[in-house]
């Protein structure tokens, strides 16, 4: 198993020394670190532990100026390690980076108390000093060490935490999708560009393609080349540092705080709706902040929504899911403001009078995983991959209030609603010609305003109407047929008085019964017709199988037509029929049998 951490803590406390003990190389990537022995930007460092796991670690730098760079290594990392001196205890970054760290729900991690040598009586003072401010982080109770990175004391005792912490930590699927926030971008000469990230989740693979969500540009780009700590890989999966060799981009076009996607899986948003879980309330928060997220620092204008919700307008498109947890800080800030949490990613407008005060009353109920029925009584009616794309599940159970119709899935208040209307129309239609065909089912579309076609079948079903000849009639029709049923009646009285006599054209014309008529008859079940416009009742076809069993088999159609009492024009038409029903079968040219 394979882990990636993130280190936090006050400038000067010796997170680098740490890492530079603990795995042989130096985080600081800059000359001006080294001179100053100051990080001022990530650094980048891996060891093998006892077990033969491996870790990563991202350093990230102590000091107020450089906050933004912090968070942009403490954002994806699933694990932190939190550094403090032994002679110093507790300071002012100490707090901030508590601060990011409760802000993005990070609970996995470990306590390290460096330069024990300083002070070598402090460890258990400082210690319940850290563990005190760091209630109600998730961390107040983790595996704490004390180390001399200098003198190499606790360093075996810290690889063994290291070792249990990484056993022990949530394992994400290799099955998921990525979203790998980019958090360098350089060349190498005869590789062209390269960047790098942490990759949390899901599975990357060489000559796959991802999708770009970057401030310069999106589309999609290609994986020429995997890395991760210096090995090349045909495939990788989390959790890791990953270096990806890219085609189809330059360094000018990626950079720090771009997305890196499995395509078409992520939802994009520049608005949305988030509820505080840490840090000052939201009442009273600036008109803009910044946001962050994963390596991301992104400008955006908040409209508070009380004191625990606010509406955030985004100055780019992130690729975000109902859940996500964001930092927000004031623009050059030197501290954390507050902790937030993702609740809708497509959140209604709000116009009107009021619209604020109730989505105020709405979030206020909205959980923070998202809620299918809420999503789908909001729209009437989504796709399971829309949902799927914003992070929240869909359960094989659903809700009571939520039908599902092919790959939508339907309010069932706006089922009944369509439902309703469809039967309004379907009847309108019969009520203004009874020998209509029903309403057509481009126009039953056009009339409801389906999202999608589909979802006509479901709501057919609903409204207990049927489909016949691509238009939506009364599944139950029985209400006659108007001006023709006088002529229709007659018919069938002939028929039933002689069930193979069917009408010539010129019986058909004195009844007043033209082809119009006669589908609107068949349509209800009240005629059968043939080929060639023959004309029988709907219990024809049994009747003549009775006669037709008594013949000797096979039969010829002359046979069949003496049988009946017929003529050719109607027993033709008949045996294509009972053919066609697999009733009957030829024989040969001239011959027919029953099928047993």
């Amino acid at each position: 198993m394979r882990q990636v951490i993130a280190t936090a803590g006050h400038v000067d406390h010796g997170k680098s020394t740490l890492i530079r003990a603990l795995t042989g190389s130096d985080p600081d990537r800059f000359a001006e670190e080294k001179q100053r022995g100051l990080s001022i930007d990530l650094g980048f460092a891996w060891t093998v532990l006892p077990s033969g796991r491996e870790v990563s670690f991202v350093d990230v730098p102590g000091h107020e100026r450089f906050l933004g760079n912090m968070l942009a290594g403490l954002g994806p990392a699933p694990i932190v390690c939190f550094v403090i001196a032994a002679d110093e205890g507790w300071s002012a970054q100490s707090s901030d980076h508590r601060d990011a760290i409760a802000a993005l729900g990070i609970d996995q991690g470990i306590l390290v108390l460096t330069r024990l040598d300083l002070a070598p009586d402090g460890f258990e003072e400082v210690l319940a000093e850290a563990r005190r401010e760091l209630a109600g982080t998730g961390l107040e109770d983790a595996p704490a060490v004390g180390v001399a990175s200098t003198t190499g004391e606790g360093l075996d005792a810290l690889r063994d935490t290291l070792d249990a912490l990484v056993a022990t930590a949530r394992e994400p699927s290799a099955q998921e999708r990525v979203r790998l926030w980019v958090d360098r971008s350089f060349t190498i000469g005869g590789a062209g560009t390269v960047v790098t990230g942490t990759l949390a989740a899901g599975t990357l693979t060489r000559g796959h393609r991802l999708e770009l969500c970057g401030e310069q540009r999106g589309g999609e780009v290609t994986v020429r080349g995997l890395q991760t700590r210096g090995d090349a890989v045909e495939s990788i999966g989390p959790v890791n540092r990953v270096a990806m060799n890219l085609r189809g981009i330059g360094t000018d076009e990626i950079g720090r705080g771009d997305a890196l996607l499995t395509p078409g899986s992520w939802a994009t948003s520049s608005l949305l709706d988030v509820r505080r879980v840490g840090g000052a309330g939201l009442a009273d928060a600036p008109a803009e902040l910044t946001v962050h997220i994963g390596t991301a620092a992104v400008p955006a204008r908040v409209r508070p929504l009380g004191e625990d919700h606010a509406r955030l307008t985004l100055s780019r498109a992130l690729p975000l899911r109902v859940g996500d947890r964001m930092v927000l800080r004031g623009s050059g800030s030197a501290s954390v403001r507050s902790g937030v949490q993702v609740l809708d990613l497509d959140p209604p407008r709000l116009v009107r009078r009021g619209d604020g005060t109730r989505r105020i009353r709405t979030l206020e109920t909205m959980p923070a995983t998202g809620d299918v029925g809420i999503e789908v009584s909001r729209r009437g009616a989504m796709r399971r991959e829309h949902l799927a794309r914003t992070g929240i599940h869909v359960p094989s159970q659903l809700p009571t209030s939520v039908r599902a119709a092919e790959d939508w899935l339907v309010d069932a208040a706006t089922l009944e609603d369509w439902a309703a209307r469809l039967r309004a129309r379907v009847e309108a239609d019969r009520r203004a010609d009874a020998l209509s065909p029903g309403v057509p089912r481009k126009a039953a579309i056009d009339a409801l305003d389906l999202p999608d076609p589909v979802l006509l079948d479901a709501v057919v079903a609903a409204a207990d109407l049927r489909f016949w000849d691509g238009r939506v009639q009364d599944a139950q029709e029985t209400s006659g047929l108007g001006a023709a049923e006088t002529g229709i009646a007659e018919l069938e009285r002939r028929l039933g008085d002689a069930p193979f006599r069917a009408p010539e054209a010129d019986d058909l014309v004195q009844l007043r019964l033209g082809a119009r008529e006669l589908a609107a008859a068949d349509r209800q079940g009240r005629v059968l017709r043939l080929q060639g416009e023959v004309i029988l009742l709907p219990s024809s076809p049994a009747l003549a199988m009775r006669e037709l069993a008594r013949l000797p088999q096979p039969f010829t159609a002359s046979q069949a037509r003496q049988a009946l009492g017929t003529t050719r024009r109607v027993m033709i038409p008949l045996l294509e029929h009972l053919d066609a029903r697999g009733w009957t079968r030829r024989v040969d040219a001239g011959h027919r049998e029953i099928v047993r």
